[in-house]
C-alpha cells in the first residue's frame, strides 16, 4: 500500500476488506475440502473447485462493489462538506470586507447551516421568507433594518 492512505490504493493493491475476504473464502474452501476427504467422501476436490473458482471471485467482486459504494457516499459527503466551508470563507470575506452587515452576516451563516443538504434547501424555500414591498418593508410591515438594528445586541 502506498504512504498516501487507503484512498490511493491502485487496482493492484488488495483493501484490507478484501485481504480478509479471501482469506475467510480461502480458509473456509480447504476446511470444508479436507474435512470431506478426512470423512472420506470420495467426491471432496469439487469443493476446491466451486471454492475457488466460483464462491472466491464473486466475493471479491462483491467486496469492490461493496467498497466502491462506500467510497462513493464519502466522496459524496466530503464535497458537501467543501461546498459548505467555500460558502462559509465567501461570508466571511464579505463581511471582513464590510460587504455585510454584521446582522446580515449572522443570518447568512444561520440560512447556509440550515440547508447543508438538497432536502434541507428545499424545506427553506418552501417553508418561504417574508416578501419585501418596493418601499423596503416587509409583507408583514416591518421595516428590514429595524429589525436588523433590533437583533444587533450593541
Amino acid at each position: 500500500m502506498s504512504e498516501d492512505g487507503p484512498e490511493s490504493v491502485t487496482d493492484d493493491e488488495d483493501t484490507p476488506l478484501q485481504a480478509f475476504v479471501a482469506g475467510a473464502v480461502t480458509t473456509l474452501t480447504l476446511l470444508v475440502a479436507f474435512g470431506l476427504l478426512w470423512a472420506g467422501v470420495s467426491s471432496f476436490w469439487i469443493v476446491f473447485i466451486v471454492g475457488f473458482a466460483g464462491v472466491l471471485p464473486m466475493a471479491m467482486a462483491a467486496t469492490k462493489w461493496y467498497e466502491s459504494r462506500s467510497q462513493g457516499e464519502r466522496a459524496g459527503a466530503s464535497t458537501t462538506t467543501s461546498e459548505t466551508e467555500a460558502a462559509l470563507e465567501t461570508l466571511r470575506n464579505r463581511y471582513a470586507r464590510g460587504e455585510l452587515s454584521e446582522a446580515e452576516f449572522e443570518r447568512q451563516v444561520e440560512r447556509l447551516l440550515e440547508t447543508e443538504t438538497v432536502t434541507d434547501a428545499r424545506t427553506y424555500v418552501e417553508r418561504g421568507r417574508p416578501s419585501k414591498s418596493s418601499d423596503g418593508s416587509s409583507a408583514d410591515g416591518t421595516d428590514a433594518p429595524e429589525r436588523d438594528r433590533e437583533s444587533d445586541p450593541r
